[in-house]
């Protein structure tokens, strides 16, 4: 068996290589989001994504944000180490490093969805997890200016954003359309070319058979707008809910109000720190398989996607539903078989 290992020495490094990158049997990549979404940008861009992208992958979680953890690996019973009865960082980090190596070896996957985002002129990205913009991740980024304040740095991070002109407004133009109907297993795959004599035989039938009426006209897809004014939007995938037995693919799109008093910005904003899928209340969401997103000319600041950052501009993304194929622990995938099944 060989394998060749890769460290890379700067940003973008991982996206180059598996554009370039020959074919292989796997792909292991160690690192953290930012890592991750390099290298899953490198291999669908590539011309023969549609065949390279069945190449499983393996994620060994050792970067500050490894969002897919909670996705690819079971819980653990890791004792706790304070009184909010939290597990400790560290052992949790071990354990999943552990099963994540583990999960590579006993070839268990699950396939994940993938967002392609796609700006006006660039080249577009691919998220597993999303897209944001607002003021929550806004204070978010800058939690690590104050780190010499210890526990505290989360919420001083998040009381100095609200000093801003307040409320922070958001506004764009959003267009989507609904669901998409989730085709039955196995459908993706190509058949089997017939032999020579078969394909004789059903040209001469069809030469020879009845014309029939036109097929019915498909109806055109329904898009619809919004007009958004948000404390923060978010473009999801569903990795950190799996269903595996959903009639739908979509991804969610979540626009919080802009009504948030300052001390419950400080608050949600510090949970959403530890876990982005915390939500104010009143967070309008839609279901949507595609979607355009405008932003007002002169619109500043910045995007987070997969938790690296990417200037503000008009985005058109895209849901790719269950794309890529990951290596997962099996208890975690026969977690999410027994929900299924339910």
């Amino acid at each position: 068996m060989d394998v060749t290992i890769v460290k890379t020495d700067y940003e973008g490094q991982a996206k180059k290589l598996l554009e370039l990158l020959e074919n292989t049997d796997v792909i292991i990549v160690a690192g953290g989001d930012g890592t991750l979404q390099e290298v899953i940008t490198g291999v669908l861009r590539r011309a023969d994504e549609a065949t390279f992208s069945k190449i499983p992958i393996g994620f060994i979680p050792l970067g500050q944000t490894s969002s897919l953890s909670q996705t690819l690996f079971a819980e653990s019973g890791n004792k706790v180490h304070d009184k909010s009865q939290t597990p400790c960082r560290d052992s949790i980090n071990v354990r999943h490093i552990t099963d994540a190596t583990l999960a590579i070896v006993k070839g268990e996957t699950v396939p994940l969805d993938v967002l392609q985002i796609k700006g006006e002129k660039e080249q577009p990205v691919f998220a597993l997890t999303g897209l944001r913009w607002g003021s929550f991740r806004d204070a978010g980024v800058t939690v690590s200016k104050y780190w010499y304040l210890g526990p505290l740095k989360t919420k001083v991070a998040h009381f100095f954003s609200t000093l801003k002109e307040w409320p922070q407004t958001h506004q764009a133009s959003l267009s989507y359309t609904g669901p998409a109907e989730r085709p039955p297993s196995g459908a993706e795959e190509t058949p089997p070319r017939p032999s020579l004599y078969r394909r004789i035989l059903r040209r001469l039938a069809s030469y020879w058979v009845q014309p029939q009426d036109a097929p019915q006209e498909v109806s055109p897809e329904v898009w619809k707008e919004v007009q958004l004014s948000t404390l923060e939007l978010s473009i999801s995938t569903r990795n950190s809910q799996l269903d595996l037995a959903s009639k739908e693919d979509f991804m969610n799109i979540c626009m919080e109000p802009n009504t948030v008093s300052k001390g419950d910005f400080i608050t949600i904003g510090s949970k959403k720190v530890r876990d982005p899928k915390v939500r104010a209340d009143g967070t309008e969401c839609l279901q949507a398989s595609r979607c355009t997103l405008l932003l007002p000319e002169g619109t500043g600041g910045s995007f987070s996607i997969d938790s690296e950052e990417y200037e503000a501009m008009p985005v058109q993304v895209k849901l790719l539903p269950r794309k890529l194929q990951f290596f997962c622990d099996p208890r975690k995938r026969e977690q999410l078989l027994q929900s299924t099944a339910q």
